[in-house]
């Protein structure tokens, strides 16, 4: 007991009370902010491996970005990286980060079903699938329920059988090989239900976006009532967007 006491008195508590309320400290790169200076923008846009930077006027795309930090190391008058991590969002247009309009990025709550909340308001249950992924958005929803961030203190927890699921939470750019594996669990998931794309990859198809190794028709044909955007995402940017969705 007395090792357990020294140890806590060192590494102090690391539980995190209130979700909600925390902040990421630095380094972390959480939502962009651009500003209006004067920059050879087509050096801006080219110097992105993702392509999500266009011009005129300049503007990052979250659902493409992978948060690597080149624009911002060569245009730092021009993009910085601010330590917000509060960046899902059920519209996809919210994920557009325009310069000059440094707001943040929310969901649309008159777009949210009143059922979602009354259904799931207190107890989530989620069925999650790596659906060609690099375990990398894998590894972070782990980390959601572990002792720092105990997300199944607000009823979120993940089931191994989309049967006793209430959503499918996607991660990886859905490949060829896992697209029926990826409808067969969202048919199999019962009414009413949520469908969430977690990180780059499953938002836009990330790096290996129009590959001939994906196949991401689902997509086209399924409402998507949650964007997480990250690569991968921070565990607090998973956790409150689903209360944002859900409470």
């Amino acid at each position: 007991m007395i090792k357990e006491i020294k140890i806590i008195q060192h590494n102090g508590k690391q539980f995190i009370p209130d979700l909600t309320k925390t902040e990421v400290p630095y380094p972390f790169r959480g939502r962009p902010e651009i500003s209006n200076e004067k920059v050879d923008q087509k050096a801006l846009q080219n110097c992105c491996p993702m392509a999500a930077i266009s011009v005129n006027p300049v503007s990052i795309n979250l659902a493409k970005c992978n948060f690597c930090g080149e624009c911002a190391f060569r245009f730092p008058e021009k993009v910085k990286f601010t330590n917000d991590h509060r960046l899902a969002t059920n519209k996809i247009k919210n994920l557009l980060v325009k310069e000059g309009e440094n707001h943040k990025i929310e969901l649309d709550q008159s777009a949210i079903e009143k059922k979602i909340k009354t259904v799931f308001g207190r107890s989530l249950k989620l069925r999650q699938v790596s659906a060609g992924g690099d375990n990398s958005c894998e590894f972070e929803l782990n980390a959601c329920g572990n002792a720092n961030f105990d997300m199944g203190r607000y009823g979120i927890e993940f089931v191994a059988s989309p049967r006793h699921a209430d959503g499918v939470v996607v991660t990886g750019p859905v490949s060829e090989n896992m697209a029926e594996a990826l409808r067969i669990t969202w048919d199999a998931v019962p009414a009413p239900k949520l469908f969430i794309l977690c990180g780059v990859d499953a938002i836009s198809g990330g790096i290996f976006a129009d590959s001939a190794a994906l196949n991401r028709s689902l997509l086209k044909n399924v409402k998507v009532d949650l964007y997480i955007p990250g690569n991968p995402p921070h565990p607090l940017t998973i956790i409150n967007g689903l209360l944002n969705l859900i409470k």
